[in-house]
């Protein structure tokens, strides 16, 4: 499948109108990173869907339609996410991460949290003050790679086997992600259309909309990006409680930055005010965590008529593990991918792809998801759910093909693509967006900032 027809497969899907399609030009062609999958296509074809999503609302605001140019290599170095702080590129891996050998197999560890690696360690009998990873590694060949599997999900830490598509495939998990859509895009609620302000030539298309953005790892800040590249105003809420990862320097593009401790009633209280004047609600936590809090769609679309949620999960709504806390890395492992890319290298060595593509093309369908609901919105009314997840974005890769010599391809040079910009983190450097909007270029005014820089009021 190509980009194109990619791409025509997700317009149709969220119920766009057809005719749109042909602002789209997408240049470029398989392969252009180093993998045997199409990370090139998803990459692209997930871009362009955002961002000509937005444009469309934009158009329906009242803004002429615009072409929307979306190279591959360009998406795909996008969607590698490298950047730097004041020179130094950080290592986004925690030493503890990483693919471990067990009696009969592997299993991948995520432990950049560090209550997730201190958790991983116990669950091997180790003390997490002086282990090293010499220990986990003896410890884990004492293993069954299903056992640690389950014992690390029981347990609310993050690990999975490595298993080939034929054994994820014939997983309850493997079956019922099979079953699923590429996205979801439902109403769940009655409210009147919407009051967004009409849009001149000039404008960006997705100006005055408002985006609250209650996530914390690569998708859902990815997909907030996205929508303040095309000009939403996207407040990033976090909690002053929980640790966050270094790659928050660069998804914090174009975004404000506020505090709301949602173990508190003050905090709480703040969401609830945000929420009253928001357009969109992005969450990614685990799932039923905002619910429990009293921030689940169905009560969001309660307090806040009309509003378009978008909910974000590891491994779907169907299936035993809907429950289940997961990263890229781990989805990959678990669906199938390493294993599958070892088999194309001829090595048989389990490789992960050459970008965390799962969390970032679904980003951008969140992106897209968000855009589309509220063009739904705009034009019947009503609250709208968007439900995405990691493991339905892994299926419709897999569904994408296999690029012949694709492992071959030597990683490009990221030079021309860069851009470097004043930030709360220091100097950042990282990728310029790849999505080009000919009429209102896509940017990111703001700066990016640390948590709780700005207070939690729409400006």
């Amino acid at each position: 499948m190509d980009a194109m027809q990619a791409l025509d497969g997700i317009w149709r899907q969220a119920g766009l109108p057809p005719e749109a399609l042909a602002h789209a030009r997408l240049s470029g062609s398989e392969p252009v990173l180093p993998s045997s999958f199409a990370v090139g296509t998803a990459a692209q074809s997930t871009i362009a869907a955002a961002a000509l999503a937005a444009c469309e609302l934009g158009h329906t605001r009242g803004a002429p339609r615009q072409e929307v140019g979306v190279d591959m290599l360009h998406a795909a170095l996008e969607c590698v996410g490298w950047f730097s702080i004041d020179g130094q590129a950080p290592n986004p891996w925690d030493a503890f991460s990483g693919l471990y050998r067990c009696t009969d197999g592997a299993v991948r560890v995520h432990a950049n949290f560090a209550h997730h690696r201190d958790g991983a360690l116990r669950l091997l009998g180790l003390d997490p003050a002086a282990a090293r990873r010499a220990d986990a590694e003896t410890a884990m060949r004492h293993w069954r790679a299903l056992d640690f599997e389950d014992a690390a999900a029981a347990a609310g830490m993050v690990a999975t086997a490595l298993r080939s598509f034929d054994q994820w495939d014939a997983t309850a998990q493997g079956r019922a992600v099979a079953s699923l859509p590429l996205f979801r895009i439902e109403r769940i609620g009655d409210a009147p259309p919407q009051i967004l302000p009409a849009l001149g030539p000039q404008a960006r298309p997705l100006s005055g909309v408002r985006v609250l953005d209650l996530t914390r790892i690569l998708a859902g800040p990815v997909g907030g990006r996205a929508l303040a590249a095309y000009g939403a105003d996207v407040m990033l809420i976090n909690s002053p409680r929980l640790p966050n990862i270094v790659s928050i320097a660069d998804t914090s593009r174009g975004k404000l930055s506020a505090h709301a401790d949602l173990e508190t009633q003050e905090g709480r209280d703040a969401l609830a005010g945000l929420l009253r004047e928001a357009h969109v609600f992005v969450q990614g936590y685990r799932p039923g965590g905002l619910a429990a809090r009293g921030f689940g769609p169905e009560a969001l679309a309660r307090a806040r008529p009309g509003i378009v949620c978008v909910s974000l999960t590891a491994y779907g709504t169907e299936g035993p593990w809907t429950g289940r806390r997961g990263f890229d890395s781990l989805v990959q492992t678990a669906m199938g991918f390493n294993h599958a890319e070892g088999e194309a290298a001829g090595d048989g060595k389990p490789r992960p792809l050459p970008m965390q593509i799962l969390d970032q093309a679904t980003g951008y369908l969140i992106a897209m998801g968000a855009s589309a609901a509220l063009w739904r919105q705009l034009r019947e009314g009503g609250s709208w759910h968007v439900q995405v997840s990691l493991a339905q974005t892994g299926h419709w890769l897999r569904g994408l093909g296999r690029v012949p010599h694709g492992l071959a391809v030597a990683r490009p040079d990221f030079a021309p693509w860069l851009e470097t910009s004043t930030s709360g983190f220091g100097e950042l450097r990282a990728m310029r967006h790849s999505a080009q909007l000919s009429r209102t270029p896509a940017a990111w005014p703001r700066p990016s900032m640390p948590p709780g820089s700005d207070p939690p009021v729409w400006p």
